[in-house]
């Protein structure tokens, strides 16, 4: 049977005991985007990990980036979908710990910057100097593909020049979700976005795009992940980390896949994130 634990943002109690949580396996997910599409995509990820590993598995949804690294890190939950930067920031919390899948798409993702239709700006190679002086969305402050690497780009197209600097105003909207839904109301002139997400709000008609379109899709980096605890082997019997692994490596139901969305899944390591952390340390954003 499925189980859903509602965890708070950052006040995240720990289990009172090892024995008890190691009876049951528990993951969590970075909020990327609405948390009711969340609870039903990771929701039906339980009820797979469940059958497939012959333990109780649960999904802990949490409302910030931020949380979920807590959590992980608090040995509540022994496994998360991670952006790049989180996986990168909680590995480096709990030792031991590794990337051990990522989708097939991840080793090349990219962001989108959006805009408003009254900015009139066009889809073209490179980000134009006219966006200089209007109003920008991240998305949450340690996201990967809605902060991380598209300051990264503007900084490399702009001469390193400090967002605050280059905008007139600069938020950050929390998921990728929200990002959309203010660039289209007109809040923000432009917003820096997940491709995926895009996408597939694209795809459903959740986004009016004569109001909203891609202006700039970024280069390639990597990053989503499921990253394990290195103590897994130890609460959940030995090879257990490797029988997750191959669980996502292996997983083909279409619509598994598509919530995600991904065509499929592959091995992961540690290394393949250096990139992220190296750019991460340069923008200050690792402790």
């Amino acid at each position: 049977m499925r189980r859903i634990a509602l965890l708070a943002a950052l006040a995240l109690p720990l289990f009172a005991a090892q024995g008890a949580a190691a009876e049951t396996f528990r993951f969590t997910a970075i909020p990327d985007e609405d948390q009711a599409r969340l609870v039903e995509r990771f929701g039906k990820v339980a009820d797979y990990l469940e059958e497939r590993l012959g333990v109780e598995v649960e999904y802990v949804p949490v409302k910030s980036y931020g949380a979920a690294v807590t959590a992980f890190r608090n040995d509540q939950v022994q496994l998360a979908w991670f952006g790049g930067l989180s996986g990168v920031q909680a590995r480096r919390l709990v030792p031991g710990s590794r990337a051990i899948a990522q989708g097939s798409e991840d080793a090349r993702f990219q962001s989108y910057f959006i805009a408003h239709e009254s900015t009139g700006l066009e889809r073209a190679d490179a980000l134009p100097e006219a966006i200089e002086g209007m109003s920008l969305t991240f998305g949450a402050r340690t996201s990967t593909s809605g902060r991380l690497m598209p300051e990264h780009f503007l900084r490399q197209r702009f001469d390193d020049a400090d967002p605050e600097a280059l905008f007139s105003r600069v938020g950050y909207s929390g998921d990728h979700s929200r990002t959309i839904a203010l660039v289209e109301a007109g809040t923000w002139d432009l917003g820096a976005v997940n491709y995926s997400v895009w996408d597939a709000a694209v795809a459903d008609g959740r986004v009016d795009t004569d109001k909203v379109s891609v202006i700039w899709a970024t280069p390639e980096y990597p990053d989503y992940n499921w990253t394990i605890r290195g103590d897994a082997d130890e609460r959940f019997g030995e090879g257990f980390g490797d029988e997750v692994q191959a669980a996502f490596l292996e997983m083909e139901d279409p619509e598994l896949l598509g919530a995600f969305p991904r065509e499929g899944f592959i091995p992961a390591d540690n290394a393949l994130y250096a990139p992220i952390e190296e750019v991460a340390e340069t923008l200050g954003l690792l402790r």
